[in-house]
């Protein structure tokens, strides 16, 4: 797509605006749309369809999924077909949408109405990413920050006239449904690989190698398979053993928080891990804590020695599982992180892949749904059922996995990038649109 400029340009003197094309206007919002402000108790009987800020998605303007059966309770604002809405809790300030009914919506939401401009071209300013992190400059509050409407409403907004309004809004409805259509490809190659990902290592702990693999290893290529007895585990080699993870740890345990909490954490000093520090794929230490060698004293029975496994416990991470790697120095973990230790640590690597395995996700979903969902205790974690091959095997078996996974999380990783710099391009490409930094007007013919 070849990008072309306007002939001419004078300052907005707005930073994330820069200059605007010199014929163009800018303009408050509340001049170009008012904020309307009726209200419903929702409380009361009401037919009209519910949206909240969990029904728009960020960034692309579409309302998902909505739930005719949804009652919602408290006040809430009422809109009219062919308004706006737009977020202003912090979280949510990238949702914004356009309605085609009459309904009702989260009191976090703005709901504005006008006439004077095009209605697809005011949502992609919006969208766009200066605005946004302009209106999140402003939010105040320190549980849940909000922007409000005298912030909103003064803060200026170029506007070109309706004409090119809508042929900026038609130019950037086409660019970016071809954008979001590649995402979509890449979120579906996302999803194909994690499955093969999960598909391996279920296989894999639980038939054993692949022939081809199993032989080169010196292993028997097709070995006679067994009921294992376990609905979980089906047909198992033979020469396996089936047993419960309890009986095969020195340690099932986890840590604590120390007196004080997020207060006594310090920049340095002895890392502490909480359960956003712990992924199948390993640890994620950018936000990373620390606690000083006294506290450290204080709770030696939460530190985690090389090979340990680390699994979450509780929350919406429950399951997320890891290693310990062997030139690990030092650390603590909180009690949302379990300690798992292995009487004999050569066996670590095998029950690592294991605990990622899907049987066992299946068994955690089991537990928690005959549960209060509080999360797995230790008793409920030693009675996990798993397959154990000869340690020969096992060692072939981590190998094997840590080989074949490394290369699917390379292609994963490629994807990701893909979908980053496309997401990037998206935002610059709105941003320069709505400013006047193509002209979309050239482009069209």
């Amino acid at each position: 797509m070849k990008i072309a400029s306007y002939p001419s340009y004078r300052p907005s003197h707005i930073g994330w605006i820069r200059d605007i094309p010199k014929h163009w206007e800018l303009k408050r919002l509340k001049y170009i749309a008012n904020r309307s402000e009726a209200k419903v108790d929702a409380d009361e009987d009401n037919p009209l369809q519910y949206i909240g800020l969990e029904n728009v998605e960020s960034w692309t303007g579409r309302l998902l999924h909505l739930d005719e059966d949804l009652v919602p309770t408290g006040i809430a604002n009422r809109f009219e077909s062919g308004d706006t809405l737009f977020g202003k809790l912090r979280p949510y300030l990238a949702k914004a949408c356009n309605v085609d009914f009459q309904g009702l919506c989260s009191s976090e939401l703005l709901v504005l109405r006008g006439n004077t401009y095009d209605r697809n071209f005011l949502l992609y300013q919006l969208l766009s990413h200066g605005f946004i992190n302009l209106v999140n400059s402003s939010t105040y509050g320190s549980k849940m920050p909000r922007a409000s409407w005298d912030f909103i409403g003064v803060c200026e907004l170029p506007l070109p006239p309706i004409e090119e309004q809508q042929a900026i809004a038609c130019f950037l409805d086409t660019q970016t449904a071809r954008i979001d259509a590649l995402l979509a490809k890449n979120h579906e190659l996302i999803n194909k690989l994690e499955e093969e990902r999960s598909a391996l290592i279920a296989r894999t702990v639980t038939r054993g190698l692949p022939p081809d693999v199993a032989q080169a290893a010196g292993l028997e290529p097709h070995p006679v398979m067994k009921n294992s007895g376990v609905e979980w585990l089906n047909f198992v080699p033979a020469h396996w053993g089936v047993t419960r993870l309890g009986f095969l740890c020195a340690k099932i345990g986890s840590g604590k928080t120390p007196h004080g909490g997020a207060d006594v954490y310090t920049d340095e000093g002895i890392m502490f891990l909480r359960s956003q520090n712990i992924y199948d794929e390993g640890f994620m230490l950018n936000d990373v804590v620390y606690i000083t060698e006294e506290i450290d004293n204080e709770m030696q029975n939460t530190r985690v020695k090389p090979r340990d496994i680390l699994l979450n416990v509780t929350g919406a991470s429950l399951g997320r599982t890891c290693i310990v790697p062997t030139e690990f120095i030092y650390a603590n973990v909180n009690q949302h992180v379990c300690i798992i230790r292995l009487a004999d640590l050569n066996l670590s690597s095998f029950i690592a892949w294991v605990i990622k395995a899907p049987f066992i996700k299946a068994q955690i979903e089991a537990i928690q749904s005959g549960a209060a969902r509080e999360g797995l205790n230790f008793d409920q974690i030693s009675k996990f059922i798993l397959a154990l091959p000869p340690l020969v095997e096992q060692h072939a078996i981590a190998t094997y996995l840590d080989r074949e996974t490394a290369h699917i999380d390379q292609l994963t990783a490629k994807v990701e990038t893909a979908i980053e710099r496309l997401t990037e391009y998206r935002q610059a490409l709105i941003t320069s649109a709505v400013t006047g930094k193509i002209n979309v007007l050239e482009i069209a013919q």
